[in-house]
Order: C-alpha cells, then structure tokens, then sequence
C-alpha cells in the first residue's frame, strides 16, 4: 500500500500579502504580521467613528469591542482600542446619573411636590400633632398667612411657604423646649421682615437653661433643612434644594452671639474656653464650606470670647452649638 500525501483542504487558509498557511484561529500572519481580517476592521472603525460623530456613544463602544476580537491581544491596534473604549465607558457612566437625575428633574411638579410632602410628614409624624395644635391660635395663623402673602409676591408660593414653614418649626423648637421645662409662653408670631417670635411670659435667670432654649429653634431649624434636603435627593426638585439651603443661612443666622439672637442666649451658658471652642469651630466650618457668612459669626463669636463675663460651661451646649454651626454651614454653602 503507497502513502500518499493528504490533499489541501479549503479549511486551509494564506496570508494575503506573503502567502503563508495561517493556523485556523490565527489573527494575524506570523511571519509579515498582516490582520486577517483587515477589511472587517475597517468596516468596525468606520461605523465606531460614526456612532462617535452621532452621539451615540454605547454603539461606538460595541463596535470596538468587536473589532477588538479580531485583533491580537498584543498588538499595539488592540492596546489603542482598549483605550477608546475605556474613554467611552467612562463617558457612558457620567452620564447616566445625569440622565437619571434630569428623567426626575422632568418629572411633573405635583408628582414630586407629592414625593416631598409624603416625605416631610413621615419626618415630622412625631411632631405634627404638636406644631398643628399650635396653628389653631388665631394669632400664628393669620400673622403667618400674612407673612406668606408679603414673601409670595417676593420669591413666588414655593419658596414663600417653604420659608415660612422653616420659620414655624424653628420657632416650635423653642415653644417645645419652653413647655418642656414648664416655663410658660405665647404662641409664635410671625413679622416681615423680621422672622418670627415667641414671648416669655416668665423671666429666665438660668444661663445654662436660657441657653437650652435658645438652641432648640436652631436645632428644629436644622431638622427642617434636613428634611427639605431629604425630599430634593428623593425628588430632583431643586426648590426644596433652595428651601434647605434658605432655612440653612436662617437659622445659621440665628447663631450670631448678639442681641437676643439665639446664638447670643447659648453663648450666655459658656465658659469663656468654650467660646474659644466655638470661634475654633467657626474657623473649621469657614475653611471646609467657604460659607463666607460665617466670618461674621466668627468675628461676633471672638469680640464675645475676649468679655470677661463668661457664663459657668456645659459642654452639652457647647457640642450642641458646634453642630449646630457645623451642619447649617454645610447647608447654606450654597448661599454666599
């Protein structure tokens, strides 16, 4: 029986340009490194640069990744392949959140209005009973309706009740605080211009509980801000993004230690290290948030600091006070 030589199949294929049998699977000539499939590729990149030039990123990276598959892994059109399609992957990210936030932002405003007053009642569900109680006093209500009717046709209805709310629960925090300690008080009253205001109808001689009392407007305030803040990460909607930066500057506001501001009744309560704490603490919040206010506060809170009256310490008051300047100056950083 004679051996003869196996016949050459059409499985069988040759470079192109020199000639050379190419394995089954082979990208590339071994011997003049040609692409076997250099007429795909350039069909792959043409239709690559034109999704790029469409705008229509996700399939220009697809192409890539096919022609990527018909290239050896270590050739250098692989590695510049690899890079375009890295670039494009990370363009595809950043820009998906923004879709996403802009498909909210679209949405119809009752639709998020309801998100967010869904969201606020959940907040304040353990205190709604209380701050609806204090509504029914002719006195809040109609000075508060009044004080919405002169903002409204400043800033339009959003803004105007979101403020005047803020407002109300900044002065409910005091209110809570008063009945809390049994001390007795009228209900808030609400002046443009102004702000609002709840009058004693005892004198407080306890600096340390003068103090308490007057946090407790400041930190409700805070509550509030976070609240609104909540609904705008929830929503999209950027007036409770404004709301939550408005009652932010308010009640940061209420801070400065003069007058009968609220910062003025806690720095009644501390020593005069704990001043220096809180003008430290002002620094800090002014380096991190650039809250431009806060060199006001600042300025205030030193002149306060080198008095030789000083109130006995807390340092409950003290910390109440440094988290009170350091988160209200987070939210209004986008004020000033």
């Amino acid at each position: 029986m004679t051996a003869t030589s196996p016949a050459r199949t059409s499985d069988h294929r040759c470079c192109s340009a020199c000639g050379t049998e190419l394995a089954p699977h082979a990208l590339a000539c071994p011997a003049c490194k040609t692409l076997v499939h250099a007429a795909k590729l350039k069909e792959l990149a043409s239709t690559a640069e034109a999704a790029t030039a469409g705008g229509d990123v996700v399939r220009a990276r697809d192409s890539w990744n096919s022609a990527l598959r018909l290239l050896p892994s270590d050739s250098q059109q692989s590695a510049v392949i690899r890079e375009r399609v890295t670039a494009l992957t990370a363009q595809i990210d950043a820009s998906t959140p923004a879709a996403s936030k802009s498909a909210r932002t679209d949405a119809p405003w009752w639709r998020r209005g309801a998100a967010g007053v869904v969201t606020l009642f959940v907040l304040l569900i353990g205190k709604l009973k209380f701050l609806l109680l204090v509504l029914t006093k002719a006195s809040t209500f109609v000075s508060m309706f009044a004080f919405f009717g002169v903002y409204w046709g400043i800033y339009g209805w959003p803004l105007a009740l979101g403020l005047v709310v803020s407002i109300y629960i900044h002065e409910m925090g005091h209110v809570a605080m008063l009945k809390r300690l049994g001390i007795e008080a009228s209900a808030p009253m609400f002046i443009p211009g102004v702000g609002a205001l709840v009058l004693l109808k005892q004198h407080v001689d306890d600096p340390i509980v003068d103090a308490k009392i007057g946090l407790a407007g400041p930190a409700w305030g805070l509550g509030a801000a976070l609240a609104a803040f909540t609904v705008y990460e929830i929503t999209g909607a950027r007036i409770w993004l404004a709301i939550a930066q408005l009652t932010g500057f308010i009640n940061l506001f209420n801070l400065i230690p003069v007058w009968q501001l609220d910062g003025s009744r806690g720095f009644h309560a501390l020593s005069r290290q704990e001043r220096w704490a809180v003008v430290a603490a002002v620094v800090v919040a002014l380096w991190l948030t650039e809250q431009r206010f806060l060199i006001i506060l600042g300025g205030v809170a030193v002149f306060r600091a080198l008095q030789r009256e000083a109130g006995p310490g807390n340092r409950r008051v003290l910390a109440s006070f440094v988290v009170l300047v350091a988160a209200l100056s987070w939210l209004a950083k986008g004020i000033g």
